[in-house]
């Protein structure tokens, strides 16, 4: 009987390398898929590397290799998430050089063929696991309960994990100060700190409407405007249906370029999706099927992970926040979809990141209390008369809340929700504007005029 062992020495005993035929003539009886698994295997744990294309490609020892820019240790899928053999496939084919990888377009036949509720990418057993990991005491509670109660915390860790897979060099703690103090880190980037502030908007937008959103043209393309906004070459694209052809790097895959197309497939991707009863499957279908069609300029990506959250953030269950998901093991698992429409790949990655954010979350799944009701209840009054109070110029602010309350809110909750605007005003910074509808330019003039007034 033959191992990995076996064909890991056998490669390293030869300083050229070996092809496939040359490694089955020394294992004879040795299986040739057997040995394009263990070799997919020996590649992802770092102990071989693959040189060519087809049946000319060798495979050596890795301290053989001359390293390049290109070909990094950094730049192998981590041999820690766990892998089917279905997946094993996918990166040994998404592993080879541009030159060895086929030119294809989009499939229209991989939605065609999906049927809501009959096809499943996630099985039976798989969504039980992952219902078990994410179940929160507030299950049963309105939807979105459980996001806005999390919502300071899912907004530093979703936005800054998913910046991060986009380059975005930000740390934890730089997130974490520029959302809760409005503070950028000194020698970043304009365009990460508006990548990070973008992700916290659009976050909001979709714990705010938890309740209502559906996947519809106008969740999507307000999703994409919030996470696009002043990082296009052109803005007239932030939250449009693309109309024209793109390229995407490092990949032999050709979207869609026809403007109607986009718009068919998108139509009947969102009509699918809106046709989902599990919240896991509907999570993972918009993952997959966003960036697959590339229905915008650029920021698909980006769209399709925040986009996978709002089933979630609906059924009350713990975020999917991203958090230490390897960029090497995204953007091969998303090439694998482009390049062969398979999605075993991606769909390993998912349940495993899905596992690692509710690890993250399991202290405030089991400690978490309950949000105050009276926020709750009135938070939509509270914002408005935030934004009453900042953006009027003369009344006095006492007596805008107390008038707006007397309107908006019953007798007995009165005193509350003036205690809970008078504490909202306090801590009010521009990290939070989008949640109350203002600009910065509203709070600078705020601001001043309550700096001259208290110096009068």
């Amino acid at each position: 009987m033959y191992s990995t062992n076996d064909l890991l020495k056998g490669i390293q005993k030869s300083t050229l390398g070996l092809t496939l035929a040359e490694l089955l003539l020394l294992h004879p009886g040795l299986a040739r898929r057997t040995a394009q698994r263990w070799i997919s295997q020996l590649i992802i744990d770092g102990l071989i590397t693959g040189i060519g294309a087809g049946r000319a490609r060798r495979y050596l020892a890795a301290k053989t290799v001359v390293k390049t820019a290109s070909a990094t240790e950094q730049d192998i899928f981590p041999g820690y998430i766990p892998l089917s053999a279905d997946s094993r496939d996918i990166l040994a084919y998404v592993d080879q050089p541009l030159e060895a990888r086929k030119p294809v377009g989009y499939q229209r036949d991989f939605l065609d063929a999906y049927l809501p509720n009959q096809t499943w990418y996630l099985s039976e057993s798989l969504r039980r696991q992952l219902r078990k990991m994410g179940k929160t005491a507030q299950v049963d509670a309105p939807a979105g309960t459980y996001s806005r109660a999390i919502l300071n915390r899912l907004l530093i860790d979703l936005s800054w994990a998913s910046s991060h897979l986009e380059g975005n060099t930000y740390s934890r703690l730089d997130t974490r100060e520029l959302i809760e103090h409005g503070k950028a880190a000194q020698g970043k980037a304009a365009i990460e700190t508006q990548m990070i502030l973008n992700h916290k908007t659009a976050i909001e937008l979709l714990v705010e409407n938890a309740g209502t959103a559906r996947f519809d043209r106008y969740t999507l393309m307000n999703l994409h405007s919030a996470l696009s906004e002043n990082l296009l070459p052109n803005p007239a694209d932030e939250g449009r249906i693309r109309q024209h052809a793109v390229e995407i790097g490092k990949s032999v895959y050709r979207p869609l370029s026809a403007p109607q197309q986009i718009d068919e497939a998108l139509d009947l991707l969102l009509k699918k999706t809106n046709q989902i009863i599990d919240p896991f499957e509907q999570s993972f279908f918009v993952m997959a099927h966003i960036p697959y069609l590339q229905p915008f300029a650029d920021i698909n990506k980006r769209t399709s992970r925040l986009a996978a959250n709002l089933p979630l953030f609906r059924a009350n269950l713990c975020p999917l926040t991203f958090l230490d998901v390897p960029e090497q093991a995204y953007s091969r698992s998303i090439l694998g979809l482009y390049e062969l429409t398979r999605v075993e790949l991606l769909r390993d990655l998912y349940v495993w990141a899905y596992e690692r954010s509710t690890q993250e979350y399991l202290a405030i799944k089991q400690d978490l209390a309950e949000p105050d009701p009276t926020r709750l209840a009135y938070r939509d009054v509270i914002k408005l008369i935030i934004r009453e109070v900042v953006t009027s110029t003369g009344e006095d602010a006492l007596c805008i809340i107390r008038q707006s309350v007397a309107e908006h809110v019953e007798e007995s909750n009165r005193e509350n929700v003036q205690a809970l605007v008078v504490e909202e005003l306090r801590r009010l910074h521009e990290g939070v504007l989008a949640r109350y509808g203002l600009r910065p330019s509203e709070f600078a003039a705020w601001k001043a005029r309550q700096a001259a007034g208290s110096s009068d």
